[in-house]
C-alpha cells in the first residue's frame, strides 16, 4: 500500500527494544486495556523481551505515547497485537501511522499473513489492510484457564 500516513509532527517511531517504557506499557495495558486487564507486570515484561516492539514517542520530551508489538517467525507468520495509543494523544493518527508502520516493517520479511484481534478498531486496521478472516471456521485456538 502506497497511502501509508506518517506520524503526526513531534512525534517519532522506534523499534527499539531498549526504549519501551515497561512501566507505562504496562499500566496502560493492564488498568485500561480490555485484552490486558490486570496482566501481572512480569508477563507483560516477558511479552516485550519475547516480541518484536514498536513504540511512538514525543520528539521533545522522549516520552512513551503508542506502542505495538508483533510474535513473529520473520518469515511466514507474525502477531500483531497490545497496540495500544496514550488517552491524551488519541485523535491525532498516531494509531493509524503506527499500526501502518507495522505493515511496512514486516513486509520485506514476505510473511502470508499478519493476524489480530479487535474487538472495537476496525476501522483503524482496515486503512491498514486488514480484512476480516475469509475463512473463519478453518482457525481454531486453545485456550489456557488462568490460574488464580
Amino acid at each position: 500500500m502506497n497511502d501509508t500516513p506518517a506520524l503526526p509532527d513531534g512525534y517519532l517511531l522506534s523499534t527499539d527494544r531498549d526504549r519501551v517504557d515497561a512501566a507505562r506499557v504496562h499500566h496502560w495495558l493492564s488498568t485500561d486495556a480490555y485484552w490486558a486487564l490486570g496482566r501481572p507486570r512480569e508477563k507483560q515484561d516477558l511479552a516485550i523481551e519475547s516480541s518484536l516492539n514498536f513504540g511512538v514517542y514525543e520528539e521533545g520530551s522522549g516520552q512513551q505515547v503508542a506502542y505495538a508489538r508483533v510474535v513473529t517467525d520473520f518469515a511466514v507468520f507474525a502477531w500483531l497485537g497490545d497496540v495500544y495509543v496514550d488517552r491524551s494523544v488519541r485523535g491525532k493518527g498516531i494509531g493509524g501511522a503506527l499500526v501502518a508502520a507495522v505493515r511496512e516493517h514486516l513486509r520485506p520479511y514476505g510473511p502470508r499473513r499478519v493476524l489480530l484481534a479487535t474487538q472495537d478498531a476496525h476501522e483503524v486496521y482496515e486503512k491498514a489492510g486488514f480484512t476480516p478472516l475469509a475463512h473463519p471456521e478453518r482457525w481454531m485456538a486453545l485456550l489456557f484457564q488462568l490460574e488464580d
